[in-house]
């Protein structure tokens, strides 16, 4: 998993290039109109909105456009769009598995943008239920480590019912059941330990390892299907060593 998770790490970075070019905006929105939409628009009596408004704050997207998602979502504000979420499934170049997460309100449109980011970069469609059966849903709370040990974190969520507590060398990753995501959450507050997200997530409990050149065909390939605007998320079942990370840069 390290791999993997280190990954994770290295998009974290990279979505503050994204922010800059406005993509990651306008995903945080979406998903801060569609908690609204589903949960109502009050953060303390939805966990997700909850979620979804940190997540959009802690990457700098402006309060006005985030009050403006949630009126938005409950209805108070004209102007929302009836997004539905769909999975698609598929592979990458090396027989890695992916799990496309979209958010749209355009069925034919993602899907077309989705089929032609595989056919053009080595992957493929893959029947339903081909690859999902290879990930898990999981909690997963991303907390940084200025100012914190992993036996803070550990001391803090153990009882919350966190499974694991990974080091992703900037961060830690914790893991749970998505039933037990807010109570993490939570505990980390009581303690005082700063998270940069929490949120449910797909973890692979397969995973194939890449070389460089391997590594490189799947990043470029999951970075053309996050370019989609309808793309919300794309879950792999890849692992790197370190030393390809690197290389790779």
């Amino acid at each position: 998993m390290s791999g993997h998770s280190k990954w994770a790490t290295t998009k974290h970075k990279k979505a503050v290039i994204d922010a800059k070019r406005g993509k990651m905006f306008a995903k945080l929105i979406k998903n801060v109109e569609v908690a609204a939409r589903t949960g109502g628009g009050d953060p303390a009596g939805n966990p997700t909105l909850y979620d979804a408004i940190q997540k959009a704050k802690k990457n700098s997207v402006p309060n006005d456009n985030i009050d403006r998602a949630v009126k938005r979502g409950s209805g108070l504000e004209a102007g929302g769009a009836d997004y539905q979420t769909i999975m698609y499934e598929g592979y990458g170049p090396n027989g890695v598995a992916l799990l496309i997460e979209c958010l749209t309100d355009n069925r034919n449109r993602a899907a077309t943008e989705v089929r032609t980011a595989l056919t053009r970069n080595g992957g493929s469609f893959a029947d339903a239920g081909s690859v999902s059966y290879m990930f898990s849903r999981k909690g997963v709370v991303i907390v940084p480590k200025a100012g914190t040990t992993e036996d803070d974190v550990m001391l803090a969520v153990l009882d919350a019912g966190a499974e694991e507590v990974n080091d992703l060398d900037e961060a830690f990753e914790v893991v749970s059941e998505p039933g037990d995501l807010i109570a993490v959450r939570t505990a980390l507050q009581d303690a005082g330990i700063e998270y940069e997200s929490a949120e449910s997530s797909l973890i692979p409990s397969v995973t194939v390892p890449l070389d460089e050149e391997g590594a490189r065909k799947i990043f470029k390939l999951i970075d053309v299907l996050e370019d989609s605007d309808d793309v919300q998320n794309v879950y792999a079942n890849f692992d790197v060593s370190d030393e390809v990370m690197a290389a790779v840069g």
